[in-house]
């Protein structure tokens, strides 16, 4: 598969970055130009553009692309409308350039707590993030309603408390839903299962949460 990672400097982006690559991909990994970004391969592509808002900027980086994954996000609280605005030029780009699958990452709170789920989820961490990170939530909702209403081939990634653990390949997922008593899933993980939800047609057009 010929892959392009948007977000490829984040954690998340640079564990797709290193499992595609390890598993035989060729991969396209799109970095902002002031970016320090290492890792070397023979079937690595650097593709450095000024920002992701202009889908014209990123056309380069989709060429002869089978599929793309997003893993760009807010990084601090101050990062708003950061998903938002980079999520919609690589949609124009993808529709621009014919690529239909697309894979990007959101966040548990963006949906409700999952049925049965635990008092911890339901009255502690759902409600008090959402109160904390009002703003960057409200622009994921607005990302994933992008990505929905395209005509793209998509699934949306929903993890909950992202750690720095390594990879395992082990965990659980909700189609259309979060996952009852799901607290935290390592970034690695969240890697392992973009890549996977890309030949997986149960996850085509799905919202998917993961958690351990």
């Amino acid at each position: 598969m010929k892959l392009t990672v948007f977000g490829a400097t984040g954690a998340i982006g640079g564990h797709v970055v290193r499992q595609a690559l390890e598993t035989g991909d060729s991969v396209t990994a799109v970095v902002r130009r002031a970016s320090v970004f290492e890792l070397s391969h023979p079937r690595l592509e650097v593709v450095r553009v000024a920002g992701l808002t202009e889908p014209s900027a990123l056309r380069e980086a989709l060429d002869r692309a089978d599929a793309a994954i997003s893993g760009v996000g807010p990084r601090a609280r101050k990062d708003v409308t950061v998903a938002s605005t980079a999520t919609r030029g690589i949609l124009g780009a993808l529709e621009a350039c014919g690529v239909k699958r697309f894979v990007a990452v959101s966040a548990a709170p963006v949906a409700p707590p999952a049925e049965g789920d635990s008092f911890l989820n339901t009255r502690i961490v759902f409600p008090l993030m959402g109160r904390m990170l009002r703003d960057i939530y409200a622009d994921l909702a607005t990302m994933e309603r992008e990505i929905m209403a395209s005509g793209l081939d998509w699934t949306i990634v929903r993890p909950p408390r992202l750690v720095d653990k390594a990879l395992t390949g082990i965990y659980r997922t909700a189609t259309g839903a979060n996952v009852a008593r799901g607290v935290t899933i390592s970034k690695a993980d969240v890697a392992h299962l973009m890549r996977a939800a890309l030949i997986d047609p149960a996850m085509s057009r799905q919202a998917v949460g993961v958690a351990y």
